[in-house]
């Protein structure tokens, strides 16, 4: 049962569940869409995060308190509702170990847990691998399921689409940077993110990517509709690059040649949890299909 609280006269916040999963993902994901359709007269914004949401309202056009039970009705609808999605899969291209967010590691060494390593030799040794080149692969071995987009203009928090017991734990750095490149791939707790702007940040930095995520201008072919490229419930495949490949889709970027490869499924947290890994493997045939 999630819980509710009032944040002040204008805002509920809900609590689906203490910590993510994809069920509480799908749950908050049934009910924000729910409001959203019902048009509640008074309901002014609507922000939906990992494992919870919270529904901003004007207290003059509705009361809290049946703003309140409208949305604990609307709690027993989403249980019922089958969990599947119509969304997105993509390939986000990755350049690990890249000299930009090394520059910036070295830089900031005296904030991290272990100040003599990088942060993919800590995350490898923490999570049991042999090498920084193991945990590469296990970072981009799985899909990720894009739980949140915000924080930062079009930031997405992506969760791992593995059993808990494989997923990565990596913690962030015990003191915030000052500075983090543009479009670093980041890692903090159990969510991967890419930062869409440069600026201050703690997730340990694992590479870059050469994929415009956030623009403004709209310049990017695929940004034209919106200036923010992730949705939540959108699905991510790393695929690693090297510097070559990373200056030549960088250049594309730049050119407005660059379309990242995507390709619209189905997705159903049932036949996920039936088969975890049956299941990413279908998403693979779907995005690799010709």
């Amino acid at each position: 049962m999630s819980r509710y609280t009032f944040g002040g006269d204008e805002h509920i916040f809900v609590e689906v569940d203490e910590e993510m999963s994809l069920e509480a993902f799908f749950t908050s994901l049934a009910m924000t869409n729910a409001v959203r359709d019902a048009k509640i007269d008074g309901v002014t914004e609507i922000c939906p995060a990992n494992a919870s949401f919270q529904i901003k309202f004007d207290p003059d056009k509705i009361h809290p308190q049946k703003m309140m039970d409208m949305l604990k009705e609307m709690e027993q609808s989403a249980e019922k509702q089958e969990a599947k999605l119509d969304t997105r899969i993509i390939e986000v291209p990755v350049y690990y170990q890249d000299p930009w967010t090394h520059e910036t590691l070295m830089r900031f060494r005296e904030r991290h847990q272990d100040p003599s390593g990088t942060d993919l030799d800590y995350a490898a040794r923490i999570n049991g691998f042999d090498s920084a080149e193991d945990f590469i692969k296990a970072h981009h071995g799985a899909p990720w399921f894009v739980s949140m987009v915000g924080f930062v203009s079009g930031l997405p928090f992506l969760y791992q689409m593995v059993d808990r017991s494989r997923q990565i734990q990596v913690p962030k750095y015990v003191r915030p940077r000052t500075d983090t490149p543009k479009q670093t791939v980041g890692y903090g707790g159990s969510f991967s993110c890419i930062y869409s702007v440069r600026g201050a940040g703690g997730y340990q930095m694992f590479g870059i990517t050469p994929m415009t995520i956030f623009d403004p201008k709209q310049e990017a072919p695929y940004l034209k509709d919106f200036m923010v490229f992730f949705r939540p419930g959108d699905i991510v495949k790393w695929r690693p690059i090297d510097r070559a490949e990373y200056d030549a889709i960088s250049a594309d970027v730049q050119a407005g040649r660059f379309e990242p490869r995507m390709k619209n499924v189905v997705f159903s947290l049932d036949d996920f949890n039936a088969d975890m890994d049956g299941t990413n493997a279908k998403l693979m045939e779907a995005l690799y299909a010709d």
